[in-house]
């Protein structure tokens, strides 16, 4: 089974490109999670036929918003976070509701969840910290709760760089949007929390980037950010057989990650 994340930046413009379905075709991703799809789903003419479309746009029209096409057809669909973390948490700000965007999708399977995300960006002056310090602990909360019932798969745009082998240039960036102590904190719950990052198991140092700049000609040369990532529970450590980076896909800023494990379809 092989599973693949990719942050389009806005699904109608990767259509356009022409990039989507020969991705699709090229990798048969069995599930393939969408963030920053920018569009409901009455917005996109696209055919999949072997594919169910599972989509939780935004209330404001193009802006972000996540999607899930699967081959198998999951169990149950869920869509945000639940009441109660809502009422937990403070999740809007002077920027707006994080719950009204999209942001969260999840499908359970009968092995385990899959669960795409995209993550609410700090913004360049920081001002958005206060929000990821009360999204990254309510989406942890959320993704253990879900292990409670079986393993967890949940991937995304995460817009954090963990370590320092995560981007290109970390001395220039400590402590901006992306690379601050907050912000790697967060991350490292997930870990410490018992989720793997999955690329990790098969790919040591530098060098491995998802997203880059449109600046300067960064993802030409390479100097870039691995801002998006799958993490799964520990218990499926021993089914995953491989994971990857496709950075030749183009299309969007950001490029697909993947792993395949070792369960039919």
């Amino acid at each position: 089974m092989k599973i693949y994340s990719w942050n389009v930046n806005g699904i109608r413009a990767v259509l356009k490109k022409e990039e989507l379905l020969p991705f699709i075709e090229k990798h048969q991703p069995d599930i393939l999670c969408l963030q920053e799809t920018k569009a409901n789903q009455d917005q996109v003419e696209i055919d999949l036929p072997d594919y169910d479309e599972y989509w939780n746009s935004a209330d404001r029209k193009g802006y972000s918003g996540t999607a899930i096409f699967t081959k198998q057809a999951p169990e149950n669909v869920m869509h945000g976070f639940p009441e109660d973390l809502i009422e937990k948490y403070q999740l809007s700000d002077g920027y707006g509701d994080t719950i009204k965007e999209g942001r969260v999708l999840a499908l359970e399977f009968e092995h385990f969840y899959v669960v795409t995300v995209y993550t609410p960006n700090a913004k360049d002056d920081l001002s958005r910290i206060p929000m990821r310090q009360q999204w990254d602990p309510a989406f942890f909360e959320y993704m253990k709760r879900l292990e409670s019932e079986k393993p967890v798969i949940h991937c995304g745009d995460y817009n954090v760089a963990h370590t320092e082998d995560d981007l290109a240039r970390p001395k220039e960036n400590k402590g901006k949007k992306g690379f601050t102590d907050e912000e790697r904190a967060g991350f490292d719950a997930f870990v410490d929390g018992g989720f793997v990052d999955t690329f990790r198991l098969f790919h040591k140092g530098n060098g491995f980037y998802t997203w880059w700049s449109h600046w300067g000609g960064a993802r030409e040369r390479n100097v870039g950010w691995r801002i998006d990532y799958i993490l799964a529970s520990e218990a499926l450590v021993s089914i995953i057989k491989k994971a990857d980076i496709h950075p030749e896909v183009t299309g969007s800023d950001h490029c697909p990650v993947s792993i395949e494990l070792a369960i039919d379809e």
